[in-house]
Order: structure tokens, then C-alpha cells, then sequence
């Protein structure tokens, strides 16, 4: 599920295996890989509190992850990847650099690379109503596009003020959508209809929704379908020779594969689910591959290399257009600590991509579970670390004491609005009170997790970094709380 809401874990223990990917440096090697798998860090830290590390087979117990896979650049170029655990419970397959999991939605940076591949042969323009583009179907137009169109560079930048955040895939035994079913939600697609409920360019707000627009277009102008046209335009010239937007996965790819995993460590029916909605989240890839393409576009960038980007248009991609978005990936840091990346969360599946473009530095992570984004965040603080990432480590917090008033007023239900998950059934987030501790849980999204509060009425997941904002009345009570750009009003 392409969803903040479902940031979050748990895990099973498994034993480390894989070799090298490519020769590391002098000071890489074994006794490199051995230090930060033995020194992962917690995202979120008490403020003064002693330093706290563990092992990697133990966060993986932990969270049940079942597999692992990390690669890691410095000085520009890919130094190590390895794999730990498994492909599959109850099997013998063992993860390794070349395993493929879903990218999820880090398919969305990758994909508009392609876009941006499009905009420098002049087969597009960021700037012109996407309606002019579109053959096979037409974005509404209402009172929110009257005075301005949606463009490209508004869905690539989430700006366009489109719905749906983003979509839940569809089961093995599922119907698969055509895109344009997806856009107007009719059957079988099982999501609601992407449409523009904001005027664009007025704010930034996550749409997978509008992503898959943004497929549309580049399909309906090139008239090819979008793993052929990312093949020949981005994967191929960018090396990323084990990477692929196919969905379903073709059936002699499957062993290649690792199947995805729930929170409860029960795989995904039928190993993962088939995303049409290539562009926002179908891609299938490695953690090599996707730091391929991070040096890609920085060399791109730098002038080093017009294999994929012309330097304008890969300079463009990574300059801020609205806060946190570049043309696709988001930004981050200033000066040595610059970077761009995304995050990935599809059906059992999370991941993680970060790139130091001064530097040459960063690393991607993936895992086949619902509960690796905290794992392959406390993988990355160890990488940070070890290679001296500049201005990237974990957040430090200072708890405040949760008082018996506040915990019975924020104990409750919250009705989660179906624009902000995209699925046709409507959740809830929960909040309990348990031995004086608040709990908050997303039945089917996020398991249950501690809530601590911390400065200006916020409350943060010390485990998984997951954070709401209280919202109070006028007399001070609270009734209501505010995750991303929703507020969730109590259920009375």
C-alpha cells in the first residue's frame, strides 16, 4: 500500500548470506559489512539518552522481516551489495544482491525520469495542460481547474491537487483495471476516481493518483506501453539490467523474486500483488539497480554523462520545486548534506533509496515485509554512520509525560477518510490506553505501536517514527488528530 499510514513493522529472525556484488574498496570488504550489521540505530532517540545499537538478524526478529537487501556507494560508485534472510519462509531461498522486490513507490522517481526523457526530445512539456496530451481519457475539468490546468510538472511534483494517495494492488486472483478504469475508479479497479479537489500549484499533497495520470500521458503520446518505453529510455541506458515495470511480474522472473510478507509475518496471497499502476508503484528492482540510477542522474547532473538526462533537465529534477519535491525524487540537506530519494511501501514490501550527489555517496534498501520500513531505516543510520554521511543520523526527541486527561481524551476512534488511503473500504485509527501508555493502531494498515508525546502537541512512534498532531477545540479539549495533510475527527 503506497500510504504514510502504512510506515510502519514487526519481524522473524533469519540467518545473513550473499556475496559481493562488486569488488568493495581497501577499507570495504567483510570487515565493513560486519560493523554496520552489527550496528544498526534506532530512528528516533531520547534526547541525552545513552547511545543504543543492534544486530541486523536481531532487528530483523524483531520486526519479522523475512529478507533483506542493501546496496551502498561511496565515492561514486556501488562499493557493496549483499543480501540477508529469505525469499520465502520455510524455504531454502536465500536473498541475495540479485533478488527483486517491489520498488513500490520509488517507482515514482524512476518514472519520471522518463517523463523528463520525454521533455529533452521535445515529445513533451512540463508546463502545457496535461489534457493536451491524453488520448485514451480526459481529466475532468471543475471549479479547481478553471483558472488553472493541470500540468505535468504539477503530477510529477504532487501539486496538482489530485486525489488518491495511493493503491492497494491487486490480488493474484484479482481482475486487473485498465488505467483509465483506475482514473475513474469504475470496476475493476479498487480505488475511488482520481480528480482535482484543490487548485493546482496551490500546495503539495502525495497522489499515486496523479503519478498514474502522468503514465497515461507519456503512453498516449508515444503510443508504446510504459515497461517498453522506461526499458528503452531509462533502465537500459542506465544499466539497471535487472529491473523491470512489467506488472504481473512475467512468469520466468518469478524465482528471481522475493514474495512479500504482512506485519504478522504471513506472506501476501499469492507471494505480491500486480500494480498497474506502473509508474506510481510497479517497479520491480534491486538495490544495485536503483543506486545505478541515483549516479546516473547525478552524473547527469554534474555534465559527467547524457545517457539518460541532459544536464538541464537532470539539474531541474533535483532543484526544489515545492517543498519536499524535486521533478519526482524528494530533496533534502544543503551543501555536502544534500540528497534525493524516495521511500517505497507496496503489499509486503518496503524500501528505501538515498543518494549524497556531492558526495557520491548513499544506499538503497529493500525488504519483503510490511514491517521493514523501520529496519531499513535503522540499517541506514548504521551506513550514516560507517561512511560519514553528512547531516544524517537519527532524530533526537525530548518525551513529555502523558497525563490520565489527556490519555482518556485521546483514546479512541478516528475514521481515516477514503481519500487519503485510496481503498473502496473505509478504516479507522484506533488509540488505546494500556498500563498508562497510549497505543495507536491502523487494523489492516499499521500494527499496533507506543505513541509518546513530545513539543507542540505532537505524538511520535519512538520504534517506527509514525507521528500524528493532536487537534484541540477552542476550550483546549482534544477532538481530532491530524496525520500528513488529513485531520481525523474523533468518532463520537
Amino acid at each position: 500500500m503506497n500510504t504514510s499510514l502504512a510506515r510502519l513493522l514487526l519481524a522473524i529472525a533469519v540467518t545473513a548470506c550473499s556475496a559481493p556484488e562488486t569488488t568493495p574498496t581497501a577499507d570495504a570488504g567483510e570487515a565493513v559489512v560486519a560493523r554496520v550489521t552489527s550496528r544498526l540505530r534506532p530512528g528516533i532517540v531520547a534526547k541525552g539518552a545513552a547511545p543504543v545499537t543492534y544486530s541486523l538478524a536481531e532487528r530483523m526478529a524483531r520486526h519479522k522481516v523475512p529478507g533483506i537487501s542493501v546496496a551502498v556507494a561511496d565515492s561514486g560508485r556501488i562499493v557493496w551489495a549483499r543480501g540477508f534472510g529469505l525469499k520465502e519462509t520455510g524455504t531454502p531461498d536465500s536473498v541475495s544482491a540479485a533478488t527483486l522486490f517491489q520498488a513500490a513507490s520509488i517507482s515514482k522517481p524512476v518514472a519520471a525520469t522518463v517523463l523528463l526523457r520525454l521533455v529533452d526530445e521535445g515529445k513533451l512539456s512540463l508546463d502545457v495542460p496535461v489534457n493536451d496530451y491524453l488520448k485514451s481519457w480526459t481529466l475532468p475539468d471543475n471549479k479547481f481547474t478553471a483558472s488553472t490546468k493541470v500540468t505535468l510538472r504539477h503530477l510529477v511534483t504532487h501539486t496538482a491537487g489530485t486525489t488518491v494517495h495511493g493503491f492497494p494492488g491487486y490480488a493474484a486472483t484479482d481482475s486487473v483495471p485498465s488505467v483509465p478504469q483506475i482514473l475513474d475508479g469504475t470496476k475493476p479497479a479498487n480505488t475511488s476516481a482520481v480528480r482535482v479537489d484543490t487548485t493546482p500549484g496551490a500546495r503539495w499533497r502525495y497522489s499515486g493518483g496523479g503519478i498514474t495520470i502522468e503514465q497515461l500521458a507519456m503512453t498516449d503520446v508515444t503510443g508504446e506501453d510504459f515497461p517498453s518505453l522506461a526499458r528503452r529510455l531509462v533502465l537500459e541506458p542506465a544499466g539497471m539490467s535487472s529491473s523491470t515495470y512489467e506488472q504481473p511480474l512475467p512468469a520466468s522472473r518469478r524465482v528471481e523474486a522475493a514474495a512479500g510478507y504482512r506485519p504478522d509475518g504471513v506472506m501476501v496471497e499469492g507471494r505480491w500483488h500486480t500494480y498497474p499502476e506502473m509508474a506510481a508503484a510497479g517497479l520491480w528492482t534491486t538495490p544495485t539497480d536503483l543506486l545505478k540510477w541515483a549516479i546516473e542522474v547525478t552524473a547527469a547532473r554534474s555534465g559527467k554523462s547524457t545517457k539518460v538526462l541532459s544536464r538541464k533537465m537532470a539539474t531541474d529534477m533535483l532543484t526544489m520545486q515545492k517543498e519536499p519535491s524535486g521533478l519526482g525524487p524528494m530533496l533534502d540537506g544543503k551543501g555536502r548534506g544534500f540528497n534525493f530519494g524516495h521511500g517505497g511501501a507496496n503489499e509486503g514490501y518496503r524500501c528505501q533509496v538515498l543518494y549524497f550527489p556531492e558526495t557520491g555517496q548513499g544506499a538503497a534498501v529493500m525488504t519483503n515485509s510490511d514491517a521493514g520500513d523501520a529496519l531499513a531505516r535503522e540499517l541506514l543510520y548504521a551506513l550514516a554512520a560507517e561512511y560519514k554521511w553528512a547531516d544524517y543520523g537519527p532524530r533526537e526527541i525530548e518525551p513529555v509525560v502523558l497525563d490520565s486527561a489527556t490519555l482518556r481524551q485521546v483514546a479512541g476512534e478516528y475514521p481515516v477518510p477514503r481519500a487519503v488511503t485510496g481503498a473502496p473500504k473505509s478504516v479507522s485509527q484506533i488509540m488505546t490506553v494500556e498500563n498508562g501508555k497510549l497505543y495507536a493502531e491502523v487494523p489492516g494498515f499499521v500494527p499496533k505501536v507506543e505513541m509518546v508525546l513530545i513539543a507542540d502537541d505532537r505524538l511520535i512512534s519512538p520504534e517506527t517514527g509514525f507521528e500524528v498532531q493532536l487537534q484541540r477545540k477552542a476550550g483546549g479539549a482534544i477532538d481530532g488528530i491530524n496525520i500528513g495533510s488529513a485531520i481525523l475527527r474523533k468518532k463520537k
